[in-house]
């Protein structure tokens, strides 16, 4: 077999979901042939080398598809409310990566609603769910470690330090299935901030947002510092616009953030008339 003929052999390959079988069964009728032939040791070569090119792409390809979807990293954490409701069609699918560090990490996708949590014992109230990824782009597996890192909503126009998972009642689980760790983030609705931009941070540290670790813009948009060391991802959560209410977010800010003459959460960031709260999408 010329070269021309192997290459076109190797490009006319059509993967499918029985990609590996029909393809090692080719090539083993394919050898059994070429052992008939002349020059048989010098042909049966290119058979070895077309399976091994297979099985590389079939690795391949199965890599990619291993990370589970934002449902089933519910349902490994025993949660089946939570699992059905990414499936249902209120639920957002995101599935977007950055890569920082030796890491990539995946937002799964977000749902909400009330009742979800089967660890919640505030039934009656909505909250906002995300699923969030962490593996090593090595392929070296993790274990479940939720006190190495922070996932929290941060809200344009409202200071990080002060409206964040503490502020917000928010709470995150994690399992690890094969390798990759899976984190759950339960936060009273974040629809209700939906004019403004809501953002999902992960960052490697177990401690809340301090001026440190993030910047806020004079339009109210937040960033990490580019001074911050260690793994970190910032995502924009696709929230309805629809669904905003300064009215109930105020409310809820109001009996979280510290009223004036207290100390602000997180003391050794700023003072409270440092914190402030933008009505809209935009600082003022």
């Amino acid at each position: 077999m010329d070269r021309e003929t192997y290459k076109k052999a190797v490009d006319s390959l059509q993967f499918s979901p029985d990609f590996q079988a029909r393809t090692e069964a080719m090539l083993h009728r394919r050898a059994r042939e070429l052992e008939k032939e002349t020059f048989k040791m010098k042909l049966f070569r290119k058979p070895a080398a077309l399976v091994a090119v297979a099985a590389l792409l079939v690795v391949s390809v199965s890599a990619a598809v291993l990370r589970l979807s934002a449902s089933q990293a519910a349902r490994a954490m025993d949660q089946p409310l939570l699992a059905a409701a990414f499936e249902d069609n209120n639920a957002v699918t995101v599935n977007q990566t950055v890569e920082t560090g030796d890491y990539a990490v995946t937002l799964l996708g977000l749902t909400s609603g009330a009742g979800l949590d089967v660890l919640n014992q505030d039934l009656d109230v909505t909250h906002t769910y995300a699923v969030v990824s962490l593996e090593r782009l090595d392929g070296t597996p993790l274990e479940a470690d939720i006190l190495s890192y922070t996932i929290t909503p941060l809200v344009s126009g409202c200071a990080p330090w002060a409206v964040n998972n503490w502020t917000l009642q928010a709470g995150v689980d994690a399992t690890a299935v094969d390798g990759t760790v899976y984190y759950l983030l339960d936060a009273n609705q974040l629809g209700i901030f939906a004019d403004h931009t809501v953002y999902l941070a992960f960052y490697d540290s177990p401690f809340p947002p301090s001026a440190e670790k993030f910047t806020m813009a004079d339009d109210g948009s937040i960033a990490f510092s580019k001074d911050f060391q260690g793994a970190h991802a910032l995502f924009t959560l696709p929230l309805d616009p629809t669904l905003a209410d300064p009215a109930a977010a105020q409310a809820l800010l109001d009996n979280w953030l510290p009223q004036e003459g207290s100390a602000a959460p997180q003391a050794d960031a700023l003072a409270p008339e440092d914190i402030f709260i933008v009505t809209g999408s935009s600082a003022q």
